[in-house]
């Protein structure tokens, strides 16, 4: 029976959890296999690294440190910037999540942390930064 290396494009289905349990992730829930290729930068450092070495039918759990997964927390990344930045009949709404562009045109989100007069402090990290992440990993296909 062949096993997973790197260069292997796979199908997986999988289960994210937080350190307390709570799910953030399913493919499951979508009732679809993700696809991609390991070792291609496509998933996470520790996710990919889990695969490698799996067989067809094979679970797995594995729990992934913030370094190898969404990377740690930066504080450089909560940024005020202007409210014209934001179309004029926004309604502003704290901890919700917006996308929008950066200067070079490359998307992202953000999570709004104040609403001030003139400005809108955001929180530009990924929503999982900083966080340990538990997967269930079943090894679906090898194609």
């Amino acid at each position: 029976m062949s096993k997973v290396e790197n260069g292997s494009n796979v199908k997986v289905h999988y289960k994210g959890t937080l350190t307390d349990g709570v799910q953030f992730d399913s493919s499951y829930d979508r009732g679809e296999t993700l696809p991609f290729q390991v070792g291609a930068g496509q998933m996470i450092k520790g996710f990919d690294a889990a695969v490698v070495g799996m067989e067809v039918g094979e679970t797995k759990t594995v729990t992934i440190p913030s370094a190898e997964a969404y990377g740690e927390r930066n504080e450089e990344a909560i940024q005020e910037v202007p409210r014209t930045v934001f179309p004029p009949e926004f309604e502003f709404r704290l901890n919700e999540s917006v996308q929008g562009a950066d200067q070079n045109g490359n998307p992202l989100i953000a999570k709004i942390l104040e609403v001030k007069d003139e400005t809108v402090k955001l929180d530009l990290n990924h929503p999982l930064a900083g966080q340990e992440l538990t997967f269930e990993i079943n090894l679906v296909e090898i194609t």
